[in-house]
């Protein structure tokens, strides 16, 4: 199954931060923190935003923007290009 964001919507995939590890504390997963970081997947119609990002591009998004989705067993998240705070070079 494919999807294809349209207008100025982006599909990412999230990428996972590294984990900073102190002594023997284990945290769990509800108390760790989401990633704000993604790998562009595909890339909405929308002129302005193509000219921007491009897929494979890795960008830095908004804490709280987006909608995730599963699709395959691996999770993804589309945002707006608003919710697209910058480009990591």
């Amino acid at each position: 199954m494919k999807i294809k964001p349209i207008d100025d919507r982006v599909l990412l995939e999230t990428l996972e931060s590294y984990e900073k590890k102190v002594g023997n504390i284990i945290i769990p997963d509800t108390a760790k923190e989401k990633p704000q970081i993604g790998k562009i997947i595909a890339v909405g119609n929308d002129e302005d935003l193509q000219k921007i990002v491009k897929k494979g591009d890795k960008v830095v998004y908004a804490k709280y923007g987006g909608t995730e989705i599963e699709l395959e067993g691996k999770k993804y998240l589309i945002v707006q290009k608003c919710d697209i705070l910058g480009i990591i070079e």
